[in-house]
């Protein structure tokens, strides 16, 4: 009786296994992509506020006169949100293609 239990165990413990959803070799590949994509769109953070910080920068030391210097910080800003726009399609692009 207690040979026939634990073979019934076995046999139900293994059915389990082989109906997984995903193996283990692609949830690693699942994992590796995720932090990809992450790793990527970090990137562009870090790339798009160094950017911002070096315009606030210039603006703030700008000596060209009020009206250059309202032009320049318009361009700046402009460039940002061009940039934002960009790396909001991409970041999209980016999960839409996992």
């Amino acid at each position: 009786m207690k040979t026939i239990f634990a073979v019934l165990v076995a046999v139900f413990m293994t059915g389990s296994v082989v109906h997984a959803e995903e193996t283990m070799g692609q949830k690693m590949d699942n994992a590796a992509e995720s932090t990809k994509d992450a790793t990527k769109k970090a990137g562009r953070k870090v790339k798009s506020s160094a950017k911002k910080a070096g315009h606030r920068v210039e603006e703030a030391t700008c000596m060209e006169g009020d009206v250059k210097c309202a032009a320049k910080k318009a361009g700046n800003r402009v460039e940002e949100g061009a940039d934002a726009v960009g790396d909001g399609v991409k970041n999209t692009k980016d999960k839409v293609s996992e």
